[in-house]
């Protein structure tokens, strides 16, 4: 395990969740949601890289199958927290995803919850499993 590398990208993601949180403070709810994707991604991704695994794309759920094929036990609770804020991704920052109206205009409080709450269980687990 490459922990230095790990390590790197846990710092990062630890930070991006705590933008994220500020965001939902501050009412920027659409921002809160895709950076609790980020932090997501940036701790799977440390965890993949510190094993010496492959960690492209952007999906969660996607880099949790690689994981998975890496011979690591990945909980279901934690490809639900993938599904939660793998949603984010696109949605959250452009108005295309929507038939009308800009994004910030569908998010909300509890869809910023919900979010960094998935967020914190993924960087959670990574944590536990090294």
């Amino acid at each position: 395990m490459d922990l230095q590398e790990l390590e790197r990208w846990l710092a990062q993601a630890r930070h991006t969740l705590t933008s994220a949180e500020r965001d939902a403070q501050g009412g920027d709810f659409d921002w809160a949601c895709f950076k609790a994707q980020q932090a997501g991604e940036y701790a799977i991704k440390g965890l993949l890289r510190g094993l010496g695994r492959p960690a492209y794309g952007h999906s969660i759920m996607r880099l949790l199958e690689e994981l998975r094929a890496g011979h690591v036990d990945v909980p279901e609770e934690l490809v639900e927290a993938a599904q939660e804020l793998d949603i984010h991704y696109i949605p959250a920052r452009y108005p295309d995803a929507y038939p009308e109206g800009s994004p910030f205009e569908f998010y909300n409080p509890r869809r910023a919850e919900e979010a960094l709450r998935a967020a914190r269980r993924i960087l959670a687990w990574v944590r536990e499993a090294v």
